[in-house]
């Protein structure tokens, strides 16, 4: 019985060893990917190109979301205006909101003047193809930064009056919290 037990022992013991050394060696094979693999970049394609398109892509729609918040802005002041009026009809005190208004619809016209260059930018697309593409280096570089320059003048146009706005907003909303249908730009 003890011969049995102990080579028992031994038989599980090299089991052990043998799943231990196993256990270390990968299983899965990694292998190049194909020539026709669509994950890859391009081979003419440096990775600073791929990047500068994907910046133009994100400036771009940066641009289209300004344009149609300045585009909504008129219809915006005016539905929060609505709601001031009603406000003052409850006697409540709406002058916060109603200043921080003021100097919002007071900023539209020359942030949508300072805004307007950016159209003409990404009309002509210098230094990229119609895809998006990088066809020259250099004017793709001098493109994103204007389109970006014009992106920051945007903002700096809107002096933060947006922000304040909602900022009086949400000061309005606790201090009177049956106000809870005001709008969201």
């Amino acid at each position: 019985m003890f011969k049995i037990t102990a080579l028992f022992k031994k038989i599980v013991l090299a089991a052990m060893v043998l799943a231990v050394s196993l256990a270390a060696l990968p299983f899965v094979s990694a292998s190049a990917a194909g020539s026709n693999d669509p994950a890859t970049p391009p081979a003419n394609q440096s990775l600073s190109s791929f990047r500068l398109e994907q910046n133009w892509v994100r400036e771009q729609a940066t641009y289209q979301r300004e344009d149609n918040r300045l585009d909504n802005a008129s219809t915006f002041i005016a539905k929060v205006q609505v709601l001031i009026n009603k406000a003052k009809g409850k006697g409540w005190d709406t002058s916060v909101v109603q200043a921080a208004l003021d100097a919002f619809a007071a900023v539209i016209p020359a942030a949508k003047a300072v805004h307007a260059p950016g159209a003409a930018i990404i009309a002509s697309h210098a230094g990229f193809d119609a895809a998006g593409k990088v066809t020259d280096r250099t004017a793709a570089i001098q493109t994103t930064k204007a389109l970006a320059q014009v992106l920051k003048d945007t903002r700096s146009a809107m002096n933060g009056t947006g922000k304040a706005l909602r900022e009086a907003i949400r000061a309005f909303r606790d201090k009177h919290p049956g106000s809870t249908n005001q709008p969201t730009q």
